[in-house]
Protein backbone atom coordinates (compact mmCIF):
# COMPACT_ATOMS: atom_id res chain seq x y z
CA UNK A 1 0.00 0.00 0.00
CA UNK A 2 1.50 3.50 -0.96
CA UNK A 3 -0.58 5.73 1.38
CA UNK A 4 -1.10 4.43 4.92
CA UNK A 5 -4.28 2.53 4.98
CA UNK A 6 -6.82 3.02 8.19
CA UNK A 7 -7.54 0.18 8.97
CA UNK A 8 -10.30 -1.57 11.72
CA UNK A 9 -10.43 -5.15 12.78
CA UNK A 10 -13.67 -6.02 14.32
CA UNK A 11 -13.28 -9.65 16.00
CA UNK A 12 -13.91 -11.02 19.56
CA UNK A 13 -10.79 -13.16 19.47
CA UNK A 14 -8.05 -11.56 20.97
CA UNK A 15 -5.54 -14.26 18.94
CA UNK A 16 -7.27 -13.20 15.65
CA UNK A 17 -7.38 -9.13 16.08
CA UNK A 18 -3.53 -9.37 17.33
CA UNK A 19 -2.81 -11.70 14.30
CA UNK A 20 -4.30 -9.26 11.79
CA UNK A 21 -2.88 -6.00 13.75
CA UNK A 22 1.16 -8.03 13.09
CA UNK A 23 0.18 -8.82 9.69
CA UNK A 24 -0.90 -5.57 8.35
CA UNK A 25 1.27 -3.77 10.59
CA UNK A 26 4.23 -4.96 9.01
CA UNK A 27 2.35 -3.72 5.69
CA UNK A 28 2.69 -0.19 7.05
CA UNK A 29 -1.00 0.39 7.52
CA UNK A 30 -2.63 2.22 10.55
CA UNK A 31 -4.48 -0.87 12.60
CA UNK A 32 -6.95 -0.31 15.43
CA UNK A 33 -8.90 -3.35 16.44
CA UNK A 34 -11.98 -3.46 18.69
CA UNK A 35 -13.71 -6.60 20.24
CA UNK A 36 -17.46 -5.64 19.24
CA UNK A 37 -19.49 -4.03 16.45
CA UNK A 38 -20.68 -1.37 19.26
CA UNK A 39 -16.99 -0.52 19.95
CA UNK A 40 -16.32 -0.29 16.36
CA UNK A 41 -19.22 2.08 15.39
CA UNK A 42 -18.17 4.25 17.91
CA UNK A 43 -14.84 4.87 17.32
CA UNK A 44 -16.03 4.89 13.65
CA UNK A 45 -18.03 8.32 14.55
CA UNK A 46 -14.14 9.36 16.16
CA UNK A 47 -12.41 8.79 13.30
CA UNK A 48 -12.72 7.63 9.89
CA UNK A 49 -11.59 4.61 8.26
CA UNK A 50 -10.60 3.05 4.91
CA UNK A 51 -11.06 -0.64 5.04
CA UNK A 52 -12.65 -2.94 8.22
CA UNK A 53 -12.01 -6.71 8.46
CA UNK A 54 -15.14 -7.60 10.15
CA UNK A 55 -15.99 -11.32 11.71
CA UNK A 56 -19.59 -12.52 11.28
CA UNK A 57 -20.02 -14.02 14.83
CA UNK A 58 -19.36 -12.09 17.82
CA UNK A 59 -21.80 -11.25 20.98
CA UNK A 60 -23.57 -8.31 20.69
CA UNK A 61 -24.49 -6.42 16.79
CA UNK A 62 -23.22 -9.79 14.81
CA UNK A 63 -21.03 -9.17 11.66
CA UNK A 64 -24.25 -8.54 8.99
CA UNK A 65 -25.43 -5.94 11.18
CA UNK A 66 -22.44 -4.02 11.49
CA UNK A 67 -22.32 -4.51 7.84
CA UNK A 68 -25.58 -3.00 7.15
CA UNK A 69 -24.57 -0.33 9.35
CA UNK A 70 -21.28 1.09 7.95
CA UNK A 71 -22.07 0.80 4.21
CA UNK A 72 -25.75 3.08 5.28
CA UNK A 73 -23.38 5.17 7.31
CA UNK A 74 -19.59 5.12 6.06
CA UNK A 75 -20.84 3.69 2.11
CA UNK A 76 -17.34 4.79 1.25
CA UNK A 77 -15.55 2.20 3.69
CA UNK A 78 -14.76 -1.49 2.19
CA UNK A 79 -15.61 -4.06 4.70
CA UNK A 80 -14.04 -7.58 3.76
CA UNK A 81 -16.05 -10.18 5.66
CA UNK A 82 -13.81 -12.96 7.49
CA UNK A 83 -15.30 -15.79 9.22
CA UNK A 84 -15.12 -18.62 10.59
CA UNK A 85 -18.61 -20.00 9.82
CA UNK A 86 -18.64 -19.76 5.76
CA UNK A 87 -21.65 -20.41 3.98
CA UNK A 88 -22.92 -19.28 0.17
CA UNK A 89 -25.78 -17.77 1.82
CA UNK A 90 -24.13 -15.39 4.04
CA UNK A 91 -21.70 -14.58 1.79
CA UNK A 92 -23.88 -13.71 -0.51
CA UNK A 93 -26.13 -10.97 2.08
CA UNK A 94 -22.27 -10.25 2.57
CA UNK A 95 -21.85 -8.72 -0.95
CA UNK A 96 -25.59 -7.48 -1.77
CA UNK A 97 -25.36 -5.36 1.37
CA UNK A 98 -22.28 -4.34 -0.16
CA UNK A 99 -19.01 -6.05 1.70
CA UNK A 100 -16.08 -6.11 -0.64
CA UNK A 101 -14.52 -9.46 -0.16
CA UNK A 102 -15.60 -12.30 1.83
CA UNK A 103 -13.00 -14.65 3.84
CA UNK A 104 -12.74 -17.87 5.67
CA UNK A 105 -11.03 -18.12 8.70
CA UNK A 106 -8.32 -19.38 9.41
CA UNK A 107 -7.28 -16.73 6.71
CA UNK A 108 -3.37 -16.53 6.29
CA UNK A 109 -1.39 -13.67 6.22
CA UNK A 110 -1.11 -13.74 2.56
CA UNK A 111 -4.69 -13.75 2.67
CA UNK A 112 -5.45 -11.08 5.04
CA UNK A 113 -2.95 -8.50 2.96
CA UNK A 114 -4.48 -9.29 -0.48
CA UNK A 115 -7.80 -8.71 1.18
CA UNK A 116 -6.34 -5.33 2.49
CA UNK A 117 -4.83 -4.35 -0.28
CA UNK A 118 -7.50 -5.25 -2.98
CA UNK A 119 -10.21 -3.39 -0.80
CA UNK A 120 -8.23 -0.09 -0.67
CA UNK A 121 -7.42 -0.35 -4.27
CA UNK A 122 -11.14 -0.51 -5.02
CA UNK A 123 -11.43 2.02 -2.43
CA UNK A 124 -9.33 4.44 -4.78
CA UNK A 125 -10.73 3.58 -8.19
CA UNK A 126 -14.21 4.32 -6.74
CA UNK A 127 -12.44 7.84 -5.80
CA UNK A 128 -11.30 8.47 -8.84
CA UNK A 129 -14.68 7.61 -11.34
CA UNK A 130 -16.21 9.63 -8.41
CA UNK A 131 -14.05 12.60 -9.01
CA UNK A 132 -13.65 12.00 -12.98
CA UNK A 133 -17.94 11.82 -12.89
CA UNK A 134 -17.84 15.06 -10.95
CA UNK A 135 -15.87 16.64 -13.38
CA UNK A 136 -17.56 15.46 -15.69
CA UNK A 137 -21.21 17.13 -14.66
CA UNK A 138 -19.29 20.37 -13.36
CA UNK A 139 -18.30 21.06 -17.10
Amino acid sequence: MNDKANILVIDDEEIVRLSYLRTLASEHCNVQTVTNGQDAIRLMEAKSFDVVLLDMSMPGLDGMSVLKIIKTRWPEVEVVIITGFPAVDSAKQAVSLGAYDYLSKPAGPDDVINAANGAMLHKRWALRRDQTMQGTTLQ
